[in-house]
């Protein structure tokens, strides 16, 4: 799909519950940019309080430490919204914002934003959602960090991405393979943990390895295993 050919908020989670006229009236009220791979979107706090509609790629939320190491909080898909903080509060960005594959998005002024969401009450809804979802994941990051060892917050971050596809049958499937690198900023340790600990649980039978999707064959034991050492 081209940057043109995504240039509509129709898969955008956020607008689900509008019609297609509604959401043609609010796309009208969008400005469109596309993104290189690893080009800036937002810079950690900036001033600027525009939302963002991401309808094609990836857009990857992320810090840095004093010493320049790389903090990873999340991948923005496609359909999902980002800088909508900023927009309701008025404050800096409280975070950098990256493409990391050729990304679309809409951009929307904090002043129509407000109105959209005064005009149609189902998006104001949604976004309660995705602000309530926000505040649970940052709960349990940081129960994470508090409670678990590095390896233990391998498991629990494999378990957190792969939550999505998890069957009856408790196996699930993360694709594509998480580069190490990316793996170990997001729950703060090395990628030779992150390599150490995968290497372990492929040998358990854990986890397996099938092309460019890794394949988790048994997330109620991984799950166990975490909070296991959670409740020490």
């Amino acid at each position: 799909m081209t940057g043109e050919n995504a240039r509509t908020l129709a898969k955008v989670f956020l607008f689900k519950d509008l019609s297609e006229e509604d959401r043609a009236r609010v796309e009208a009220r969008c400005k469109w940019r596309d993104f290189a791979p690893q080009e800036q979107i937002i810079d950690f706090q900036d001033d600027s309080q525009d939302v963002y509609f991401v309808t094609r790629g990836v857009a990857r939320v992320v810090n840095y430490s004093i010493s320049g190491r790389e903090i990873a909080f999340d991948d923005l898909k496609e359909g999902s919204v980002f800088g909508e903080l900023a927009a309701v509060d008025g404050e800096p960005r409280s975070a950098n914002v990256v493409a990391v594959a050729p990304t679309t998005v809409g951009l929307m002024h904090p002043m129509t934003f407000r109105s959209v969401l005064e005009e149609h009450p189902e998006i104001a809804f949604n976004l309660m959602k995705r602000l309530t979802q926000m505040v649970r994941m940052s709960v349990e990051r940081i129960m994470d960090l508090s409670t678990l060892g590095a390896n233990n917050r391998v498991y629990a971050e494999l378990l957190r991405l792969a939550k999505p596809t998890v069957q009856d049958d408790g196996t699930a499937k993360i694709d594509p393979i998480p580069i190490h690198s990316e793996l170990a900023s997001r729950v703060s340790t090395t990628r030779e943990t992150v390599a150490r600990v995968l290497s372990d649980l492929s040998r358990k039978g854990l986890v397996k390895r099938a092309g460019n999707v890794l394949q988790l064959t048994d997330t109620n034991r991984l799950r166990d295993m975490v909070e296991q050492f959670r409740g020490d």
